[in-house]
């Protein structure tokens, strides 16, 4: 069925290589057609902003009545989703796109959320584990601020370090969150492993990302040699 084909001109502002890219796109193509036409893409924003609330407000809700608000937070990460994903694409099917604009409120509100996420952590978290809450948050603005220069070098934008993007993270931390649920403690350790593997990544595609530099001093050098010859 032409519904769960991929709308490649929905993607064609960036390329994804994270490991769910493909069924995520046949979903995001077959709900963009049909989103109301009195939600904007503005109102998708708000309603990822409210996603991200819903998921702080788990983390809130666990620690001062039941652990089981936890949950709350995985249904938090889906309407997330949902606003995050459709905002942008809801602009481009509808010819209403603002490069700028909605590149920079995406920025914010990625960054927005994923405050949100660590000061949810550290304030349900107890002892020097609550450093792990400053510590996620931290890699991943250092993963944004790579992303950031990856677009800055190479005029191409991709939210993605390898096969994990933002989907992936947000499965993961839902998953993390039912598991804490069912075993009482073990969102510490799992977000001690997050932290390290985030590590890793973001110095491997640091170094990736000073290799593209140092090439495009090369060939930015090259090229005014030849127009000083020409």
């Amino acid at each position: 069925m032409s519904e769960f084909k991929i709308n490649k001109k929905l993607f064609q502002d960036r390329k994804r290589t994270n490991i769910l890219s493909e069924p995520e796109q046949k979903l995001i193509t077959y709900l963009v057609p049909r989103v109301p036409n009195w939600i904007t893409s503005d109102g998708l924003t708000a309603i990822g902003f409210l996603g991200s609330l819903m998921v702080l407000g788990s983390f809130l809700l666990a620690e001062y009545v039941d652990i089981r608000y936890l949950l709350l937070g995985i249904p938090g990460f889906f309407v997330q989703w949902f606003g995050d994903s459709l905002d942008g694409r809801i602009a481009f099917y509808r010819n209403k796109s603002r490069r700028w604009y909605g590149f920079a409120l995406d920025i914010v509100m990625d960054w927005i959320s994923t405050v949100f996420i660590g000061l949810g952590y550290v304030l349900y978290t107890t002892g020097d584990f609550k450093y792990l809450g400053f510590t996620l948050v931290s890699l991943y603005g250092w993963a944004m601020i790579i992303s950031q220069l990856r677009y800055r070098i190479t005029d191409k934008y991709t939210i993605d370090a390898g096969i994990l993007g933002p989907t992936e993270i947000r499965v993961i931390i839902s998953l993390v969150m039912l598991l804490e649920v069912l075993m009482p403690g073990s969102i510490n350790w799992c977000v001690f492993v997050i932290c390290l593997l985030l590590f890793i990544i973001n110095a491997n595609d640091t170094r990736l990302l000073l290799k593209l530099g140092d090439a495009k001093d090369k060939e930015d050098k090259l090229k005014k040699q030849q127009e000083e010859a020409g």
